[in-house]
């Protein structure tokens, strides 16, 4: 795999370089699928799947090669990790995700980049939790298609870490040195474009399913599903700074907004420590 250590010329070519490496996987999801296949007889599809969406460059790496073979016949778009399994069939999929390099190992040489994409991946994870649990407050048509989406959101940051460790690094750095430097400045200083910028094109190369793109796509910030995902991932990035993150009580007031949930049931359901309960407690103040 070859790693970039100097930008690219354009957003073009980023795309290019990205979309043209083999996504790799992470160590224990290459473990857990090599456990799944020894007892294939008997496994089903809902367990692969589980040890899929632990893995958001595995559920990339599903679902863009589904759509690079996608048949004439095939005249829907798969959109959640049960139907592609069931599309591939049990056998299918573990002959073709065989030997997957893993992210440990294309980033063994730089440890603060390794670091860097567990977070970020942690972070979807979270996400992706959170927004199947507000999904399924809303009686979303499709919880699991919001959770793929959630998943997903943070696909061009995964790729960067792992593709670019040397310039993403250089990214977090400057954020680290500026708090109120903002990420996009940032990317736009070291690789010449901004992580949306590249997600726009990598999603057009991966071909990912409409449904997906829409549920990506934060101009549609009115549609209920699309705000589910967004505020799912904003939400666990800043919870990663801890409950006393400053953006936290805005994030509560748009999701009691969006779940049309009371406050205190709300907390609750958030999990959030009762020594940080009363700082939620009152709704911020009207404009």
């Amino acid at each position: 795999m070859a790693l970039l250590s100097t930008p690219l010329r354009s957003v073009d070519d980023y795309v290019r370089h990205f979309s043209g490496q083999d996504l790799p996987v992470l160590r224990r999801t290459r473990r857990e699928l090599e456990a799944l296949r020894a007892s294939a007889d008997t496994v089903n599809g809902k367990r692969i799947a589980a040890a899929v969406l632990g893995d958001p460059l595995m559920t990339m790496r599903l679902l863009t090669h589904l759509e690079q073979h996608r048949g004439k016949s095939q005249n829907h778009d798969i959109t959640t990790i049960d139907r592609a399994i069931m599309m591939m069939g049990v056998m299918p999929f573990f002959d073709t995700f065989a030997d997957l390099h893993t992210v440990e190992d294309v980033l063994q040489s730089h440890p603060k980049a390794l670091i860097g994409v567990l977070k970020v991946i942690a972070n979807a994870r979270r996400a992706a939790d959170y927004a199947r649990d507000w999904a399924v407050v809303r009686h979303d048509i499709d919880p699991n298609e919001i959770t793929v989406a959630a998943l997903l959101r943070e696909a061009t940051e995964i790729v960067c870490w792992v593709f670019a460790p040397e310039l993403t690094l250089r990214v977090y750095e400057m954020q680290h040195a500026d708090r109120t430097l903002r990420s996009a400045v940032a990317q736009q200083a070291v690789f010449g474009t901004t992580a949306d910028e590249i997600q726009l094109g990598l999603i057009r190369a991966w071909r990912l399913p409409e449904l997906l793109v829409h549920l990506l796509d934060e101009t549609e910030n009115g549609n209920p599903r699309v705000r589910t995902v967004k505020l799912a991932a904003d939400f666990a990035r800043h919870l990663a700074h801890g409950w006393d993150d400053a953006a936290l009580p805005e994030d509560i007031a748009e999701l009691e907004d969006l779940l049309r949930l009371p406050r205190e049931p709300l907390l609750q359901r958030l999990g959030i420590p009762g020594e940080q309960r009363g700082r939620f407690l009152q709704a911020p103040a009207a404009d």
